[in-house]
């Protein structure tokens, strides 16, 4: 495993609170504009979720990816999708975004298998 994605968004998530708390009016905007583009429309949140994460590899954002795979994952998204979704992001970012392509691919799988765990979890409580 190259990076623990997992443990990564967890980190972030702690740090970005103190960011909503230090800046909240800005992120409060910046939320107000993550709901506005995700919003179901023309496409379909989980289509949005793919174009975050090309966006994230082409990028180079590491939370990016992070929290981007984590979303497709919520979404339904599935491994082929993202593999696609990984062809346009090599194309449009070029070499560093095939390294980057393989984070992310990589994260998406972990929380994949975190999904299923808590999935398999929740059924042996029933």
């Amino acid at each position: 495993m190259h990076k623990n994605w997992i443990d990564l968004t967890g980190e972030l998530s702690t740090a970005l609170r103190e960011v909503r708390g230090g800046a909240p009016d800005v992120m409060k905007g910046f939320s107000a504009i993550a709901q506005a583009a995700l919003k179901a429309n023309a496409l379909d949140t989980k289509t949005k979720e793919l174009i975050a994460l090309a966006i994230s590899v082409a990028t180079r954002c590491d939370g990016c990816i992070g929290f981007h795979a984590e979303a497709a994952v919520r979404q339904g998204a599935t491994r082929d999708e993202i593999m696609e979704t990984m062809g346009m992001a090599i194309y449009m970012g070029a070499g560093p975004s095939v390294m980057y392509a393989a984070q992310a691919v990589e994260a998406y799988d972990q929380f994949v298998q975190k999904k299923a765990a808590a999935e398999t979890a929740n059924s042996a409580v029933r």
